[in-house]
């Protein structure tokens, strides 16, 4: 992926390598999830919040790694907390 097209306003060309999480975490359902998933199934909740929740957990980063990487005006800059080193089911 190059710097540019990551969105953060860096101007390089460089090709970084951008990991992220991807991924099932159905296993990983908790009481709370279930019981947020019958209330939203049988309309107990406010309409207004419904589209707002999410009734399962997700897999996302829990530790990220910096990247480093040279600029067009040939000057190093660094992202920190960049790209997914580790992942976990949160929710």
């Amino acid at each position: 992926m190059q710097v540019r097209d990551l969105g953060l306003g860096f101007d390089s060309d460089e090709i970084v390598l951008f990991k992220f999480c991807v991924g099932s975490c159905s296993s990983s359902r908790t009481n709370y999830d279930l019981a947020l998933k019958a209330l939203l199934q049988n309309g107990s909740l406010p309409q207004s919040t419904v589209l707002q929740v999410s009734s399962q957990p997700c897999c996302r980063p829990d530790s990220y790694e910096t990247v480093s990487f040279m600029d067009a005006q040939t000057t190093w800059g660094t992202i920190e907390s960049l790209s997914a080193a580790s992942c976990m089911c949160m929710g």
